[in-house]
């Protein structure tokens, strides 16, 4: 459910986690009454404090994505499934979106835009790790290209 979590991210390591749930609900690898790992499991499991995961869930249970039985866990909401994909896609619309503008503004070409995607596509990475040095070699690549 959560590979990994990046504590050098400038994404804090509670958003990391919620996003984490949150992509595995609208992908489907998290259903309707699945239990997720217990704070201090998850908590040890990716070597962080317990209260960033309690946080983590609080915040997903107040959106309407988890609920708490006591003494049972953390389980998956119910009916959730499209509102949370529709939410992920409208979060990763808006980043791309700004992403495009910034690199047509550095006067990046569509040709050269579009083969950093397919590139990024490729790669076979985890939200929030480093980026590659295959994709970070591409920066040279078009600025070698364009003299």
């Amino acid at each position: 459910m959560i590979p990994s979590i990046d504590i050098h991210s400038s994404v804090a390591v509670y958003v990391q986690i919620e996003n984490h749930v949150q992509f595995a609900i609208a992908s489907g690898r998290l259903k309707p009454g699945d239990q997720l790992p217990s704070v201090r499991e998850l908590s040890e499991r990716l070597g962080v404090n317990p209260n960033t995961v309690a946080k983590a869930y609080r915040d997903l249970e107040v959106m309407g994505l988890l609920y708490t039985r006591r003494g049972m866990g953390v389980f998956v909401n119910k009916n959730i499934e499209a509102k949370c994909g529709e939410e992920c896609r409208r979060r990763i619309i808006s980043r791309l979106h700004e992403v495009v503008a910034e690199a047509k503004s550095a006067g990046m070409t569509k040709k050269e835009v579009n083969a950093i995607v397919d590139a990024s596509l490729a790669v076979d990475a985890t939200p929030y790790g480093e980026t590659p040095a295959s994709l970070m070699a591409m920066a040279k690549q078009s600025k070698r290209s364009k003299s």
